[in-house]
């Protein structure tokens, strides 16, 4: 039997040296960041996501081991643990073989065949089901007693049928066999419980496909509807497949018993091994599509963590509304309030012209630059109102941005430490203007399935689920880095090495003695330590530092090793950063092996290091392209067939990507219509955040849905 470390190399398609590093990695209590970004010698440079792909099947791998070694031990105390038996188990590949080959020694509840056995008709039922020839009725007739409630042959047959047809149904490679069958042959058929009962699920209300071809979010809006009790499904094999599958298990060719065995067999079929193959399947279905929701949900959450910051400016948020009116708050550079408000642009032509007045006063007074809306309630009448607002400010601009979970921020603990005094929506409205000047600072404060990009996210299991998007926020923030001096709690304790307690401490820390001067102080706070400075100290930036390497992604452990290169390559310190633009083409002359050596470190760290000592305090989020900022509005009645435009991915789901371009409803690109070929899913061609250029295929203005195509529309139209 292969080691976990050799399943995992196949599986991964990595080396089984690298992977053994990682688990020993893992062991001695190493974070995923810092693996990837630190130990890539050990591992061959495996990014992020192959980590914690590698993570998870390592943890389900050794929990199979475990189960086996249970299974194995159980059955052994009831002295039937065979070498036969234990190799099978051994070599068991998932949790339900284990399972299957257990379940004939489990404790079972009182069943039919329990019954039988106790009646003293298991003899009868093997000789039977050895189809020596005997016939069954004679067989039978000296199992007749009374006493024990054998009254007749009739009763006797009976119960040796049900005692062959609950072996049939315990045999392992039935149960595997007919799985794979239903997998391969399978057909889900769903049907309404009340058809002229009108609900969302109508297009499952007359539905069937094959097992084979189910998508992820049909399985979970089926599993929904059937739970809301609007629909009823069922799993079926056409003909008589399944039946002759158990049958041709159960019968010797050519033994005149054989029509005896065939009975029980298809009642085993029918009574017990279908119903519950069906149920593991419908499991195992569920299992696979809240896996692939949980991914998906993960694949766009990482694009909308990431998305470039727009920095450096004073901005106003607007949280709209109809009866408590549009809450303002006007926020500078760093995310501090300098002001807020509230303004009822709906309520009536006067109240809207005074809104603009009190709006245009705040910009000029604190010197606005940019506007985020949220896209909730009344955003199209507020972004109507901000168009009119910006005709007086030319420099200005705004930006519709997704305010899924801004509430929940703002009605919870943290939000009210934060602002005390604010009422709960002023904080939505400082939550969306942070949102758009940094997203992964405000988003990072917020439950990640509150924040809107997922599908069916409910339906999925929640710890798995909490466990993918607590890893994509934790890999995203300390791709970005943190400022030691500014950083919030909640983003610090998403920090490599750092938990909620030492994140509070550094803040403590911070208020009681001042700004970080260097990130050797750190060490100072408390609860913080050598394990937690040495995974955390790559992912702080202290920009005040003497030690200018503080504020770079290189690692305390490599200061020597960078500054060696320097020296090699012939500069100092002082020439950090501004004259190291031919630091490459040096390394390239001297040989980047040769350095590695001299230096005391891998190729692939050291040429991180030379990456970050050409741009100290660099953002990755820089290097993609930028938020859309608007000055105008496009309402859904202006759109026409053939316009071409350009939209922000704001959601990527199986059948499609909504883009938001410009208008109040975003429009839907179905997966046919991303790419001019076939797509599995719409992530292959597009992320959430993308820049895309969209052209107009058909609205309807009534049901407020628009339709997109992203085929034949050149980028640069």
């Amino acid at each position: 039997m292969n080691t976990i470390a050799e399943i995992l190399s196949q599986e991964l398609g990595q080396k089984l040296e690298y992977i053994e590093n990682v688990i020993a990695l893992m062991d001695e209590g190493n974070t995923i960041p810092f693996i990837a970004r630190y130990r890539k010698e050990m591992h061959g440079a495996m990014d992020d996501t192959t980590l914690r792909n590698l993570e998870t099947r390592l943890t389900y791998l050794r929990n199979l081991q475990t189960r086996r070694d249970e299974v194995k031990k159980a059955i052994e105390a009831q002295g039937k643990l065979t070498d036969e038996l234990s190799a099978a188990i051994d070599g068991a590949a998932t949790q339900a073989e284990v399972e299957d080959l257990y379940r004939p020694y489990k404790q079972k509840r009182r069943t039919r065949g329990s019954v039988a056995r106790e009646k003293g008709l298991e003899p009868l039922a093997q000789a039977i089901f050895a189809q020596d020839g005997s016939d069954p009725a004679q067989l039978a007739a000296a199992y007749i007693d009374p006493e024990k409630g054998v009254e007749t042959v009739e009763d006797a047959l009976a119960g040796a049928s049900d005692i062959i047809a609950e072996d049939l149904s315990d045999d392992a490679q039935i149960r595997k066999d007919l799985r794979a069958l239903v997998n391969r042959r399978g057909v889900l058929i769903c049907k309404a419980e009340d058809p002229e009962k009108d609900s969302v699920y109508r297009l499952y209300y007359d539905f069937s496909t094959p097992v084979s071809r189910l998508q992820g979010h049909q399985i979970l809006a089926m599993n929904r509807g059937e739970k809301e009790e609007f629909l009823k499904l069922t799993v079926s094999l056409p003909g008589n497949e399944g039946a002759a599958l158990v049958c041709r298990r159960a019968l010797k060719p050519g033994a005149t018993v054989s029509a005896f065995v065939r009975s029980a067999a298809e009642d085993a079929y029918e009574r017990l091994i279908f119903p519950s193959v069906q149920r593991e399947i419908r499991n195992e279905l569920t299992d696979m599509a809240g896996q692939g929701a949980i991914h998906n949900f993960a694949l766009n959450l990482k694009p909308l963590l990431m998305q470039p910051p727009v920095k450096g400016f004073v901005t106003m948020g607007l949280d709209p509304g109809y009866r408590n009116g549009c809450k303002v708050a006007v926020v500078d550079r760093t995310g501090k309030v300098l002001d807020t408000a509230v303004v009822y642009p709906t309520f009536s032509q006067r109240k809207k012209e005074e809104a603009i007045e009190l709006l245009g006063r705040l910009m000029r007074r604190h010197g606005v630059k940019h506007i985020a809306i949220g896209n909730g309630t009344a955003s199209r009448e507020t972004e109507a109102m901000t168009v009119e607002l910006l005709k007086g400010f030319p420099e200005a601009s705004y930006m519709i941005v997704n305010e899924a979970g801004a509430s929940v921020y703002s009605a919870s603990l943290l939000a009210a430490e934060e602002f005390p005094d604010f009422d709960v929506n002023l904080r939505s409205a400082v939550s969306i203007a942070r949102r758009l000047q940094d997203p992964l600072a405000e988003l990072v404060k917020i439950d990640p399935k509150a924040i809107g990009v997922g599908q069916y996210q409910h339906d999925c299991p929640q710890k798995e689920l909490d466990a993918a998007l607590g890893g994509v926020v934790e890999d995203c923030v300390n791709a970005v880095g943190v400022d030691l001096n500014t950083a919030s709690q909640s983003l610090l304790k998403q920090v490599a090495g750092l938990t909620a307690a030492t994140a509070k401490n550094i803040v403590a820390y911070r208020e009681e003695n001042g700004a970080f001067t260097s990130r050797a102080q750190v060490k100072k706070v408390p609860k913080l330590g050598p394990k937690a400075f040495e995974q955390c100290a790559g992912f702080l930036r202290v920009p005040e530092s003497k030690e200018i390497l503080d504020n770079t992604g290189v690692h305390p452990e490599s200061y020597k090793a960078a500054y060696q290169l320097l020296e090699l390559c012939g500069y100092t310190k002082r020439d950090i950063p501004g004259n190291l633009a031919d630091l490459e083409q040096r390394m390239e002359i001297a040989g980047v092996a040769s350095l590695a050596k001299a230096c005391g470190v891998g190729e692939p760290t050291l040429l991180d290091i030379a990456k970050e000592l050409g741009k100290p305090g660099r953002d990755p989020r820089d290097e993609l392209p930028a938020p859309i900022l608007r000055k105008d509005v496009l309402e859904i009645k202006d759109l026409k067939p053939g316009m071409v435009l350009t939209g922000t991915v704001r959601n990527v789901i199986d059948f499609g990507v909504f883009v938001d371009i410009g208008v109040h409803q975003d429009g839907l690109v179905h997966i046919s219509q991303v790419a001019n070929r076939r797509l599995r899913h719409p992530s292959e061609a597009v992320q959430v955040g993308d820049v895309v250029k969209v052209a107009v295929l058909e609205v309807d203005e009534k049901r407020h849905r628009i339709g997109l195509t992203m085929k034949g529309v050149p980028a640069e139209a």
